[in-house]
């Protein structure tokens, strides 16, 4: 049996913690950052835990040894 392929978008997208959650970065730091209050600018950088019934299909279909 052949190793099987992770979809190459979700392993840039995604990491995994050690306990199996998965990682993000926040979306809406790019550009247009003007207008976004600092306190909101701030609360971005960090990077977000996704919910365990989304985090079940990414570990699953998009990172298979994750």
């Amino acid at each position: 049996m052949p190793k099987m392929k992770s979809k190459r978008s979700a392993a840039k997208k995604f990491s995994l913690t050690g306990t199996g959650k998965v990682k993000y970065k926040k979306m809406n730091l790019r550009h247009i950052l003007t207008k976004k209050a600092t306190k909101r600018k701030r609360n971005l950088r960090h990077s977000g835990i996704l919910s365990e019934a989304d985090s079940a299909k990414v570990r699953k279909q998009m990172l298979p040894y994750g």
